[in-house]
């Protein structure tokens, strides 16, 4: 198993790779797959979309072996999310109601919330 080390700080690392989705990759990737994967190497622009990350890098390190990876969510600001679900999605699940949460404006949400919890 080949032991991979990276070439640059984290900082480099995430200015590149930055750079190259919004410059390069992302006009390519956004539309039709939304909450993919896309895998770019930093130092070639090279990039692999997938479901997952590992299918992502996989596929990138098969073609570039020392490929230097920056991982996005192609439409989100984060690959992964930390916390609990949004209010929206715990509304939806927890609350019976009328009409779509998505129709609710915050408030309305924060009360339903409330008036789930009692």
């Amino acid at each position: 198993m080949t032991v991979r080390q990276p070439r640059y700080s984290k900082e480099e690392f995430a200015r590149r790779g930055d750079e190259i989705y919004e410059t390069q990759v992302r006009s390519q990737v956004e539309i039709g797959n939304h909450g993919k994967i896309v895998a770019i190497d930093i130092e070639t622009g090279t990039f692999e979309v997938a479901d997952e990350i590992l299918t992502a890098t996989d596929r990138l390190f098969q073609r570039f072996p020392n490929a230097q990876p920056w991982i996005v969510r192609i439409g989100n600001r984060a690959v992964h999310r930390f916390g609990s679900r949004s209010l929206k999605e715990f509304v939806s699940q927890k609350v019976s109601v009328q009409m779509k949460p998505s129709a609710l404006n915050d408030k309305e949400l924060q009360l339903l919330c409330l008036k789930s919890e009692q």
